[in-house]
């Protein structure tokens, strides 16, 4: 009686194992159809894709070729899908290749600022995951964004060594690095906060918080920024879906697992949040955050920004010509990215989140 218990018990548990496979399985085939429609988008509006466009897209790169290069070897349906993988990666290099072109021709200043951002090897992709604590939550937050995007922009090429040519990087300036660290920052503010640090660590900066004489700060960490920031994010977007979804709130909700997801919080990675993005693009042109009624409007707006050819391009967003939101579709497809390598990582022990 025992040994028949224990037979149906290991076949119930093949099943459940072969269902979930299946499952996950399922769910890749629906991350690289969707990658695939927003490298479509790519292809015929690289040319109009604003810089923060074509970032996400980058990060998008980096996540694929890293998906490519760790592929599990696990059954044919595997294999077919990494297949299926590296065509997509052929496309999204060769339609980056121009978009970039097209950035450097369009607007060479803000182009040089943010150069490194650009290059797919610039970007590190989560090996080990983590989550985020809830206790960590600010008990208020402001009401209205802690800095604009100036600043942000500032203190980033200071960073990068890009503020002017030959410049030194990891320059941390005090305005930099207590606006960075300043706690109960919301929506955007906070999740510029963690991509200043994070970026400060792929471009190698030893040390972001040396100079900080604070003693209620004395024994904070880089990390300990990072998952106080995503803790907040993640309940910024815990709010949004419980309150829900608005065209407010669905471009900072994408960023923010975006974000998150990149600095390795697999929390973020959820398969209902998943779902949220992937409803979200348009399945006629490929890109994320379409509104049809405006396309009239923008194309008007794009023939006077033709006889405007000096007239700097915002980054945080442009509208393209067929009503596509550049900043929405790049924080999409970088999620997706994200992803992508999350539901691969599961099959590897050695990569699952941290307790």
């Amino acid at each position: 009686m025992r040994a028949d218990t224990r037979r149906r018990l290991a076949a119930a548990l093949a099943l459940f194992a072969a269902a979930l496979c299946g499952s996950r399985a399922e769910v890749i085939d629906d991350v690289l159809g969707s990658v695939s429609r927003g490298v479509s988008f790519l292809e015929r509006q690289h040319e109009h894709i604003n810089l923060d466009g074509a970032v996400g897209f980058v990060m998008l790169q980096a996540e694929l070729k890293e998906a490519v290069r760790t592929w599990p070897h696990t059954d044919p349906l595997s294999w077919a899908q990494r297949t299926t993988a590296v065509a997509l990666l052929k496309r999204l290099d060769q339609s980056l290749e121009k978009a970039v072109a097209a950035l450097q021709e369009n607007d060479p200043k803000y182009y040089w600022e943010f150069e490194p951002l650009l290059s797919w090897t610039f970007w590190m992709v989560p090996q080990e995951w983590r989550a985020t604590d809830p206790s960590l939550v600010y008990s208020s937050t402001l009401t209205t964004e802690c800095y604009d995007e100036q600043l942000s922009d500032k203190c980033l090429t200071l960073l990068l060594g890009t503020w002017k040519m030959n410049g030194t990087p990891c320059i941390v300036t005090r305005p930099c690095r207590d606006t960075m660290t300043r706690f109960g920052c919301p929506h955007y503010s906070l999740s510029h906060q963690l991509l200043y640090f994070m970026i400060g660590k792929m471009r190698g900066c030893s040390d972001l918080l040396k100079g900080d004489t604070r003693a209620s700060r004395a024994n904070m960490t880089e990390q300990n920024y990072q998952r106080i920031f995503c803790s907040n994010m993640m309940k910024t977007n815990q709010d949004i879906i419980r309150d829900g979804l608005t065209e407010q709130t669905l471009d900072i909700f994408i960023e923010n697992i975006l974000i998150c997801g990149l600095a390795g919080f697999s929390d973020f990675l959820k398969a209902d949040w998943l779902q949220h993005i992937l409803r979200l693009q348009d399945e006629e042109v490929g890109c994320f955050g379409r509104d049809k009624s405006i396309i009239s409007q923008i194309i008007g707006d794009e023939l006077l920004e033709q006889l405007q050819p000096h007239r700097r391009v915002k980054r945080r967003e442009k509208i393209l010509p067929d009503g596509c939101s550049s900043h929405m579709t790049a924080v999409a497809v970088g999620a997706l990215g994200g992803y992508l390598n999350f539901y691969l990582a599961e099959q590897d022990i050695t990569k699952r989140p941290l307790t």
